[in-house]
């Protein structure tokens, strides 16, 4: 793809920010975190006074607040949940928790009632987060737009109002008010927020704008072809929306047959409570066995089989830069068998660079001379491969001739006097003359390498040429590698930027399939076809564009470092340091705690079912029966715990890296 370097400086005032503004609610404006909270600070309360031996009444007093505190919130929802005939696990763990409490384990259920509220505390947490940034998104959309009456006259009106047919100016540095076609005029749109793109795209009477872009440079007018509702960035809005509330949540395996266990549980205490009492025993012995069966009946070391493992792999993918957001992501995460990424920002780096120097035969010009001269030229330009030619005219300190007689020409490219010498400096199908079949030649190659290609003339007559791209990340072939082993399947590049530049990256990457052009529902499309083939995807993003896939996704990772606030809050995990060499690390790591989640749970099974056989069978002492119980809570949470240790992150997908390669004439070097 070619693109042009003519973007002139938009006025202070009028250049966007480019950062969305951050609406975050605050986490003490929910309910559940004020309840969570109240809960954690009585129940750390109460500790002390417990453990030295304080009055009863100072301890139980601080302890039955947080019952109160912490469980009211669980307890009301599990008994909406019974007058719709349902029973549910939280339920269970406040019958739990006050069923320990009556037999004198106070500090057991006071701790298991933290637990359940600091979890739901979280979910509200991560829910708002997520409801923050979809508000945030409308912000990139204008409130106002510049409206065309028949008359010629200009007036101001909300973006929110325009009509299919309404005739919009869109100046210099300011957003596109609403999708549609330009009529007239000619600049570079950066529509990366749509669709990816790394670089501004030149637009001329007949291309298409999207509501929500930068215009660079050049006046637009533009008709408007979708309703404010129906625009790109709205329907993104709806997408991000409807993905989050109706893609169901993968369940721990205790959810999965809460319903099950709960009910046979409840069934079978009241049988051992009421059973006896039938043949005539009397009232206290039943309800000591009954209360006895409840607690070493109670899935609490099954819960804890669960949360150990995960919890502590997000711990140890935390210290290596991946920051998962709940133990239902962690279990998800493992079970992914087709990872598909995105291009500009996930798998490059996002920024254009130079990469290629090619002076042409009889110009008397050499590399740095060359780099030099266009670099000199761009100077004064603010365009992003302007930035790119003179950055990398900087990293090689390259002293930059001053220029006189700056001009940028939309859809053409920039002119400057230069040493006393014209030169001019982009888009090849613009400046080149009639006969510069080396030249021609030389842009051809650079551009079927997937190159964007910046022409340099020296006084009319071709000098050299220019090749710039987006460089690839250097752990991203391993880190493909690695997956595809883990996977069974090549990750897939899902991408909106050009299908030669997307072909060219997954040649470089070892990807195969590749879908480009897409927009932001293309891609969800995508993923909803994969997963009614009964796939697990893991979508990679980072832009306002991909937010809507990662949302749909049975996984999402966010790339940290050049994600936008979107894709940060609707991915299920961020990876911090822009390492895709942690994805397969922490796939990995989810499938060892799945497994470790297995044996748990075996350890568990074996211990509920040895106890309850033994208070049922024979007499089994109420003391031995909590030490039962508890001893098995201890022994698979210390088995969960071995993930945090070093040696359970299975460590870069492997140490080797291509980077973009820079060629200098008709050799390659290194950049």
């Amino acid at each position: 793809m070619s693109s042009l370097l003519d973007r002139r400086p938009a006025p202070a005032a009028a250049r966007p920010s480019p950062a969305l503004p951050r609406r975050r609610t605050r986490v003490l404006q929910l309910p559940e975190a004020r309840w969570a909270l109240a809960a954690l600070v009585l129940f750390l309360l109460a500790l002390p006074p417990y453990l030295l031996g304080a009055p009863a009444w100072l301890w139980g007093t601080l302890f039955a607040a947080v019952y109160a505190t912490g469980g009211w919130e669980p307890g009301l929802e599990g008994c909406r949940a019974l007058r719709d005939r349902t029973l549910d696990v939280d339920l269970l763990m406040v019958l739990a928790a006050l069923g320990a409490a009556a037999i004198g384990q106070v500090l057991d259920g006071a701790l298991l009632i933290v637990i359940f509220a600091t979890s739901g505390a979280l979910e509200a947490v991560a829910t708002a987060r997520t409801a923050d940034s979809v508000r945030a998104l409308l912000d990139l959309s204008p409130t106002t737009a510049t409206r065309l009456l028949p008359d010629g006259t200009e007036e101001s009106v909300e973006a929110a109002r325009l009509e299919v047919g309404d005739t919009i100016l869109v100046r210099p540095g300011e957003r596109v008010g609403a999708d549609g076609r330009v009529l007239d005029g000619a600049g570079d749109v950066d529509q990366a927020t749509i669709t990816g793109e790394p670089l501004p795209v030149a637009k001329e009477a007949g291309d298409e704008v999207f509501a929500g872009t930068l215009n660079g440079t050049g006046a637009l007018r533009v008709r408007v072809g979708r309703a404010p509702a129906d625009s790109v960035i709205a329907r993104i809005v709806r997408m991000v929306e409807e993905a989050s509330a109706t893609k169901a949540p993968t369940q721990l395996f205790i959810e999965r047959i809460e319903q099950r266990y709960s009910v046979g549980m409840v069934i079978a205490t009241l049988a051992v409570f009421g059973v006896p009492l039938a043949f005539g025993e009397a009232l206290q012995p039943a309800l000591l066995r009954a209360m006895t069966f409840m607690i070493v009946a109670s899935p609490c070391a099954v819960v804890l089989s669960t949360m150990p493992p995960l919890l502590s792999a997000i711990a140890n993918a935390g210290r290596h830069g991946v920051l998962v957001k709940s133990a239902v992501v962690m279990e998800r995460l493992g079970r992914t068998d087709t990872v598909a990424f995105d291009k500009t920002g996930t798998l490059t780096e996002g920024t254009p660079r130079v990469t290629d120097l090619c002076p042409l035969p009889g110009s008397g010009l050499d590399e740095e001379a060359l780099l030099a001269l266009a670099a000199a030229a761009e100077h004064p330009s603010e365009h992003a491969l302007a930035r790119a030619v003179v950055g990398a005219a900087r990293e090689r300190s390259l002293p930059l001739a001053p220029a006189t007689g700056f001009t940028s020409t939309p859809g053409q490219g920039v002119s400057a006097t230069v040493g006393g010498r014209t030169v001019r400096a982009g888009a090849p199908s613009r400046l080149l003359p009639e006969g510069a079949d080396t030249a021609r030649a030389a842009v051809r190659e650079l551009e079927d390498a997937g190159r964007t290609a910046v022409v340099v003339l020296c006084d009319g007559e071709p000098a050299g040429v220019l090749g710039i791209a987006d460089r690839l990340r250097p752990d991203a072939p391993a880190a493909v590698a690695a997956l595809t082993r883990l996977t069974g399947r090549t990750p897939v590049l899902l991408t909106g930027d050009n299908e030669r530049a997307a072909r060219h990256l997954a040649a470089e990457v070892g990807i195969t399939d590749v879908r480009a052009g897409l927009l932001p529902q293309d891609k969800v499309n995508a993923v909803r076809a994969w997963e009614r083939e009964g796939r697990k995807v893991l979508v990679v993003g980072d832009g306002v564009n991909d937010a809507p896939a990662l949302a749909a996704a049975h996984a999402g990772i966010a790339m940290g470092g050049a994600g936008s606030d979107l894709a940060l809050e609707t991915a299920d995990g961020v990876a911090v340091r822009d390492e895709l060499a942690t994805l397969p690390a922490v796939v990995g790591l989810s499938r060892t705690a799945r497994r470790l989640v297995v044996q748990n749970l075996c350890i568990a099974g074996v211990f509920i079912t040895a106890l309850v056989a033994w208070d049922l069978i024979g007499t089994l002492p109420l003391p031995l029966g909590v030490a039962g119980h508890e001893g098995s809570t201890v022994v698979v949470g210390l088995n969960g715990l071995r993930l945090l240790r070093e040696p359970a992150w299975a460590g870069p997908a492997g140490d080797t890296a291509r980077a973009v390669p820079m060629r200098t004439g008709g050799r390659v070097r290194r950049g």
